[in-house]
């Protein structure tokens, strides 16, 4: 029993020693590594001591400790609202949008990027398709109404200029969707497009020699080459963005919301705005808030099974 003991302990400071040999020899990769480690945990973990305020009635002056506690008061109000099903549906609506007409347009933009043979040409696109991310969505907004008003606006002109009616874009509720997804194309397709370009740049040239030696040709080579070589990278990007199911932005929605159309415009990132934090209502807010984290986490989790099961690595 006591040499068992000892050969354990042995075992023990060999292991030991090879960790402590392993972190220093590779010690500048964890100093590298520590901005973001901080970043984490000043920024997303120490915060989560906040959300005990979603099971209390917050009052700042009381401060976390001495705040009355309610349990689960704020989950029933936000089920029990009058315009919680609509305001999810929008949520919702525009979430799947974005899945269906956002999600694809970077790797399809990446795999007609990487079919270009003039490197100035290629460079020069890629810095138009990349510049509008750099923009807020202010600018973004601001030059649509530019565009789309009904005093002046380029497209209104076109289309009176072709015999028809002016469009009322800004406030038309059914106009509101395809203005907000065209948007996010717009600023966002470009840089979605690094990633797949990365992973496209890591496949294997003799790929693509052995294919075209077979006869096969740029679209061929695309369906059998480049999309399966990088499908774990869209399968992991997949279950980010449905991680964000409920996020969406409020910036952007908030900036084209107004009166006219509220009814479909409203999703839970404004409405946290205006009926929690406008109004003071912390403890709503942070209510809401977990419950779109805690959604999101149940997705992530589902999907990545999904994935797991398909052969897939995910992102766990």
């Amino acid at each position: 029993m006591q040499e068992v003991n000892v050969s354990q302990s042995v075992v023990a400071r060999k292991s030991s020693s090879e960790l402590s040999r392993r972190l220093w020899k590779n010690k500048w990769i964890y100093v590298m590594l520590l901005p973001g480690i901080l970043y984490f945990i000043v920024f997303k973990y120490i915060p989560m001591y906040g959300l005990i305020i979603s099971f209390q009635n917050y009052k700042p002056f009381k401060g976390i400790t001495g705040s009355e506690w309610v349990g689960l008061e704020h989950f029933q109000r936000l089920f029990t609202e009058p315009d919680f099903l609509n305001i999810l549906s929008n949520t919702l609506i525009l979430f799947v949008m974005n899945l269906l007409f956002y999600f694809p347009i970077p790797i399809i933009l990446a795999l007609m990027l990487n079919e270009v043979r003039g490197n100035l040409f290629k460079k020069v696109f890629q810095t138009i398709v990349y510049l509008p991310h750099f923009m807020s969505w202010v600018i973004i907004v601001s030059i649509s109404f530019v565009m789309l008003t009904m005093d002046g606006g380029v497209i209104n002109e076109m289309i009176t200029y072709f015999g028809f009616e002016k469009v009322n874009f800004l406030l038309a509720p059914e106009w509101f969707r395809p203005i907000y997804i065209l948007q996010v194309i717009w600023r966002e397709a470009g840089w979605g497009t690094i990633i797949y370009l990365a992973a496209i740049a890591s496949i294997d040239p003799g790929l693509y020699e052995a294919a075209r030696m077979d006869g096969a040709g740029r679209l061929r080579q695309v369906w059998h080459i480049t999309l399966p070589a990088i499908r774990s990278v869209i399968i992991v990007l997949l279950i980010l963005k449905i991680g964000a199911v409920l996020e969406l932005g409020f910036e952007h929605v908030y900036l084209l919301l107004n009166s006219m159309n509220r009814e479909v415009a409203e999703i839970i990132d404004t409405y946290v705005y205006t009926a929690g934090l406008k109004q003071g209502q912390f403890s709503y807010s942070a209510a809401i808030g977990l419950f779109k984290s805690f959604i999101g986490l149940v997705l992530v989790m589902i999907v990545n099974r999904i994935a797991k099961k398909m052969g897939e690595e995910g992102v766990y």
